[in-house]
């Protein structure tokens, strides 16, 4: 059984004492293919994303800043950001999106950053990660105005209610889901609730790693081979078994980035 892990931070500090034994245990777990997605605060960290899925196999990079940084966008990043996504391992834009739980940057810039990475995973022919966090409403009223079905988005770490995943995928959009999936009492309830509005050819499962270990993890430093973990939640809200979850989630993750088919 093989999963493909469509959100983690596998170049981030956190692992810097251990990265080779951490890849090794999520290849044991099933782990084998893994999107390193861009969640900087400047060029060299999103130089650095990119530079790790290039001399790594089965990784891939996306190329965004975070929507806690929009508030530090230069004019001349753009340009920067099209050159980096240019490179091989690139298959995709972002992470990007609106975060008004932290709000570390002013919600007016995270707005007008969220549309210009939208314009520009379309002018690439990129999809897009969008990072949203108590701002739904507004998400969605860009992620409309941008045509987000025909350029391909997928909300990561999904936090909303049931009736916002059906919203995003009447638009088109994929839905991910993270650790918080396993997590229990009534905030994460509507999370498990609302994988049931997901149809199954638009799940993804992603670690979010270092961040949000699932249970039985809790308290630890996340990393892929916990996905296993969050699997099996999904599996078991979206009534299927735990292989058919890897084998959805693996040709979802596949589509929507345009990820290379593995060998036989």
């Amino acid at each position: 059984m093989q999963f493909i892990d469509s959100h983690a931070h596998i170049d981030a500090a956190d692992f810097d004492s251990d990265r080779p034994e951490m890849l090794a245990r999520a290849h044991s777990a099933g782990v084998r293919e893994i999107v390193c997605v861009g969640a900087a605060d400047d060029l060299e960290t999103a130089e650095r994303t990119v530079a790790f899925a290039e001399t790594h196999e089965g990784f891939y990079a996306t190329v965004g800043i975070h929507p806690h940084n929009a508030d530090a966008m230069q004019p001349g990043w753009w340009s920067e950001l099209e050159t980096l996504a240019a490179r091989a391992p690139v298959v995709g834009v972002g992470e990007t999106g609106l975060d008004y739980f932290y709000d570390n940057s002013p919600r007016e810039q995270q707005r007008d950053c969220f549309a210009r990475f939208l314009a520009l995973g379309r002018a690439l022919g990129l999809p897009v990660v969008c990072h949203v966090r108590d701002a739904h409403d507004d998400a969605r009223a860009i992620l409309r105005e941008a045509d987000a079905g025909s350029i391909g988005a997928v909300i990561h770490c999904f936090t909303g209610t049931p009736e916002d995943a059906a919203a995003y995928v009447d638009m088109g959009l994929y839905v991910s889901f993270s650790g918080i999936v396993t997590f229990p009492g009534k905030r994460s309830a509507p999370v498990r609730e609302a994988v049931r509005k997901v149809p199954a050819d638009r799940l993804l499962i992603e670690t979010d790693c270092p961040y949000l270990a699932p249970v039985p993890e809790r308290g630890k430093r996340n990393e892929p081979a916990f996905l296993v973990h969050t699997a099996e939640v999904v599996a078991r809200e979206a009534g299927m078994s735990l292989a058919e979850l890897a084998d959805a989630t693996a040709a979802n993750t596949r589509r929507f980035f345009g990820l290379p088919t593995p060998p036989a």
